[in-house]
C-alpha cells in the first residue's frame, strides 16, 4: 500500500492493530483526557464565558454524530456560530459563523468540550474526524472504512492539510491510518496536531470560511503516493 505524502509518517513501520494496541490506546485517552479537563478547567471556564458573552446561550454545540461502527453519539463542542433557523446548510454556515467563531475554531478551543466524549469512550485522541450522519451513504465502501475505529479528537487528515485537501485526500489519510495505526503513530499525529494548531494551516477550504458538503466521490478513494517516489 502506497503511503501518504506527509512528515508524520517518516520511519513509521506498519504496525496492524491488536487487542493490546487497542487496550493501551484506550487507557491512553482516558489518563490524557482526564488531565487535560483537569489542567484546562480554567481555560474551559474562560472560553465558556467568553462564548456566553460573544454568542449568548447555550454555550456548548450538540450534534449526533457516527461513531465506530457508524454508531451515532452525541458530539460537544463550544458553539462558534449565530443561531439563524433561516439558514441552513454550508452557506448558512458560512453566514452565521463570527469572527469570535473563526477563532474559536482555528485555534481549535472549540474542541476542548470533547475531551468529554473521549473519556466517555465515544471518540479517541486521536482517529478519523466524525462527520455528519448524512454522509454514511455517500461513502465508497473503501471510505466506509474510516468508521472501524473511534472517531477522533484530530487525526492524519487533520495535520495533513485539514481542510485545504479534497475530500477523497482526507478519506485516503483516514483509511491508511485505519490499516497502519499504532501507538507510535498517534504519538506523532498528536506532535504534529501542536504545529498544526499554532500555524492555523488549513483551517477553511478553499473558496469558504469553513469546509464545502461532501456529496459523494465518482470513484474509489485513490491511494496518494509517497512524494519521495
Amino acid at each position: 500500500m502506497m503511503m501518504p505524502s506527509t512528515a508524520v509518517l517518516a520511519g513509521v513501520p506498519v504496525d496492524r492493530s491488536s487487542a493490546r494496541y487497542e487496550r493501551g490506546k484506550r487507557l491512553f485517552d482516558v489518563l490524557v483526557a482526564a488531565v487535560l479537563l483537569v489542567v484546562l478547567a480554567p481555560l474551559v471556564a474562560l472560553v465558556a464565558a467568553l462564548v456566553a458573552l460573544k454568542l449568548g446561550w447555550p454555550v456548548l454545540f450538540r450534534q449526533i454524530r457516527p461513531g465506530r461502527h457508524g454508531r451515532p453519539f452525541l458530539m460537544v463542542k463550544f458553539r462558534t456560530m449565530r443561531i439563524d433557523d433561516s439558514v441552513v446548510g454550508p452557506s448558512g454556515d458560512e453566514q452565521r459563523l463570527t469572527p469570535f467563531g473563526n477563532l474559536l475554531r482555528s485555534t481549535s478551543l472549540d474542541e476542548l468540550p470533547s475531551l468529554w466524549n473521549v473519556l466517555k469512550g465515544d471518540m479517541s485522541l486521536v482517529g478519523p474526524r466524525p462527520l455528519l450522519p448524512e454522509y454514511l451513504d455517500r461513502y465508497s465502501p473503501e471510505q466506509a472504512r474510516r468508521h472501524d475505529v473511534r472517531p477522533g479528537i484530530t487525526g492524519l487528515a487533520q495535520v495533513s492539510g485539514r481542510n485545504a485537501v479534497s475530500w477523497e485526500e482526507k478519506f485516503a489519510y483516514d483509511t491508511w491510518y485505519v490499516d497502519n495505526r499504532s501507538f507510535r503513530l498517534d504519538l506523532r499525529i498528536l506532535l504534529a496536531t501542536v504545529a498544526t494548531v499554532l500555524t492555523r494551516r488549513g483551517v477553511a477550504a478553499a473558496g469558504t470560511r469553513t469546509a464545502h458538503e461532501f456529496h459523494g466521490s465518482g470513484s474509489p478513494v485513490r491511494q496518494l503516493e509517497d512524494a519521495s517516489r
